[in-house]
């Protein structure tokens, strides 16, 4: 298993965001918690969290 979330910006198309894999759903959605206020800093306005090209769930809004 090899988790990574994808990125869209504010008109749903991808953007650039961290290149991280995670080994698990836990460890990634920890990250999350702790990366999202910068993440929407920097552009991202959604995340999806994928299982290679798999989606697991998602788009998710980072707004509060």
């Amino acid at each position: 298993m090899a988790l990574r979330w994808r990125y869209q910006g504010v008109h749903g198309g991808q953007t650039p965001g961290p290149d991280i894999t995670f080994g698990d759903q836990t460890d990634a959605e920890e990250w999350l918690s702790l990366e999202w206020q910068n993440l929407l800093e920097d552009g991202v306005a959604t995340v999806t969290l994928l299982d290679e090209e798999s989606v697991i769930y998602g788009p998710m809004s980072l707004r509060p």
